[in-house]
């Protein structure tokens, strides 16, 4: 699919009465994509546009479509008659906005995560904003990265990760010793949220997503642990091979994390 066909799309959305706003997000909306990157694309609206009308519209630029997804936001997959995938999202701003305000201005942190929706909404490129709405969210949140967030979440994840009773470096232990290799997994990704979203914190950077995290930190944090990537790589290579030592690994990144803080 061509620019002008994408652009097509876009200024069809945009006629919807019920679109408020269009945004594109993930690597579509930076420097860093090539013409295969998906498109993920955000329409804010004031209310929800059937699926036959989305369906009418979306058939005229795509080979595939699963319409009405829900398996985390309310959203349509396609794939464009090029081949690239499109996730178009549906979402209601006054929602958003008050979800990033608990986060930005209440300070309210999550188990991971917790500044994702944050950071999409104010790196996401607006294609459209009928009334400056979406515009004028950007710029609310456009803001030096609140230092009690930043100590909240620190504290949150640190105590996920190894200070309080049910913390993750525990419940990976006793799964290592059990080979419960399912537990070992689950754990073990529960614990890398709670890691990047205290380094990030630590470094005042909004979270960009689960995807490339060690290159983003690597090129965009000013502080990281000792060893930062060795150690990451060496636990998922034990982590099935060799539990004991997987645990071992564990405790050396949180050492490590520890040294920083």
């Amino acid at each position: 699919m061509n620019t002008s066909d994408i652009d097509a799309l876009f200024e069809e959305l945009s006629r919807l009465e019920q679109v408020e706003a269009i945004a594109l997000g993930g690597s579509r909306a930076g420097k860093d994509y090539d013409r295969k990157s998906d498109y993920d694309v955000y329409l804010y609206c004031t209310a929800p546009v059937s699926e036959q009308t989305r369906r009418t519209i979306l058939q005229k630029y795509c080979s595939v479509m699963e319409l009405g997804n829900h398996f985390w936001e309310y959203e349509d997959n396609c794939r464009l008659l090029d081949g690239t995938d499109i996730d178009i999202l549906y979402r209601d701003l006054d929602g958003i906005v008050r979800e990033v305000a608990e986060v930005v201005e209440k300070g309210c942190p999550h188990n991971g995560y917790t500044t994702c929706i944050w950071h999409n909404l104010i790196t996401s490129g607006i294609i459209y904003d009928r009334s400056g709405r979406l515009r004028q969210a950007q710029q609310r949140f456009r803001v030096p990265y609140p230092t009690a967030l930043k100590n909240n979440i620190i504290d949150r994840s640190m105590k996920l990760l190894s200070e309080s009773m049910p913390a993750y470096r525990d419940q990976i232990s006793k799964a290592a010793q059990r080979r419960d290799i399912i537990s070992l997994n689950h754990r073990t990704a529960a614990f890398m949220e709670a890691y990047f979203d205290a380094l990030l914190a630590l470094n005042e950077l909004t979270h960009p997503g689960e995807k490339r995290l060690i290159p983003f930190c690597k090129a965009n944090c000013r502080i990281l642990p000792r060893h930062f990537e060795e150690n990451l790589e060496r636990l998922f290579s034990d982590l099935f091979s060799d539990p004991a030592k997987a645990v071992d690994d564990i405790d050396e990144i949180i050492t490590e994390l520890k040294n920083i803080l």
